[in-house]
Parts: structure tokens; sequence; C-alpha cells
């Protein structure tokens, strides 16, 4: 799915206009990148949680050169999926 599907299927199941169903997600994802930005949680129950962490600095190998390269610690987003997502994930409905 992406973003235009999303679109269409919030649309739909919210009975809004495509126009709004967009505008609601684009205001959404700015709002995710923004406290995400700052170091903040972003917890929605049921659904899952995303969070910056650390990565630290670490050896690895080109796998082009095979050489050892160092890898520069970073930060990255991280999501866990919430008891409810899980469940019905494994279930596959």
């Amino acid at each position: 799915m992406n973003k235009a599907d999303l679109v269409k299927t919030i649309s739909g199941k919210a009975k809004l206009n495509q126009t709004t169903a967009q505008k609601a997600l684009e205001v959404m994802l700015e709002t995710f990148k923004e406290t995400l930005k700052k170091g903040q949680k972003i917890q929605l129950i049921g659904f899952g949680s995303f969070e910056v962490a650390k990565r630290a600095a670490r050896k690895g190998v080109n796998p082009q050169t095979k050489k050892p390269i160092n890898i520069s610690a970073k930060k990255v987003v991280k999501f866990k999926p919430g008891k409810e997502l899980k469940e019905m994930v494994a279930k596959g409905k």
C-alpha cells in the first residue's frame, strides 16, 4: 500500500473527500516527523510505538571490496508493534 492507496482507504472508511483525507494524512505524518525529530516517543495503544534510538559506532565490512570499514554512530527510528497488532498479524486477520 502506498500513500495514494492509503488516502483512498481513509477517504472511504471515514467518509471524507480525498482532499480532506490527504490533508489529514499529511498533517499526521508531519506531526510524527516533528515529534521524532525532537527525540520524543509516539505511542498508539493497540497499534505500536515509534521512537528514536541511538545506534553505536561499529565495525563493518564493505560487501563489494570485503575490506573492513568503520560505521559511524547514528540515530534511527524504531517501531515496536503493539499487542493487538501483533496478534492480528499472527492470526492473519
